[in-house]
């Protein structure tokens, strides 16, 4: 489930943002960004970090991460020309697999317009079975898990 309580829509509470320009192609016959487009604002963030921080090599690694689960909750619309940002931190991360939440921010508001969340399972390239997130890959995932405060005991 997404968190969408204050933690995750404001942007203090994401470490690594990606630019994005949205174009005129992104926009819908209702004037704003159709809503898969922001899958490819995330999928493009979760992918630009992998490669520079994690050593991705997206066409000869031998393990891949493929998105199993994703989901958005949109808070209020953006349109071209808007400039927006992604936010990008993991929430979950296990032996083979990681839950990032995402989040897309116009440009200089505090407060997210979409958080997303998504699954990547890690898997052998050549035959699709999971197999452990790679040393290079987890160790920048680590850099951006997000620890949740613990409830009240």
């Amino acid at each position: 489930m997404i968190n969408t309580g204050s933690d995750a829509l404001n942007r203090t509470n994401f470490s690594v943002f990606y630019p994005i320009t949205t174009r005129w192609m992104d926009n819908d016959i209702y004037g704003h960004v159709n809503n898969v487009t922001y899958y490819s604002y995330f999928d493009s963030a979760i992918n630009r970090y992998l490669i520079e921080e994690g050593g991705l090599d997206i066409h000869n690694a031998p393990v891949v991460g493929f998105i199993v689960s994703s989901n958005c909750q949109f808070k209020k619309p953006i349109a071209y020309p808007d400039a927006i940002e992604v936010g990008l931190r993991v929430s979950k991360l296990g032996s083979k697999s990681v839950t990032y939440e995402v989040a897309i921010f116009c440009e200089g508001e505090p407060d997210a317009a979409a958080i997303g969340q998504l699954v990547h399972v890690f898997v052998n390239r050549n035959d699709n079975t999971s197999t452990p997130i790679p040393v290079a890959i987890r160790a920048a995932l680590e850099k951006i898990a997000h620890s949740p405060a613990p409830s009240g005991s």
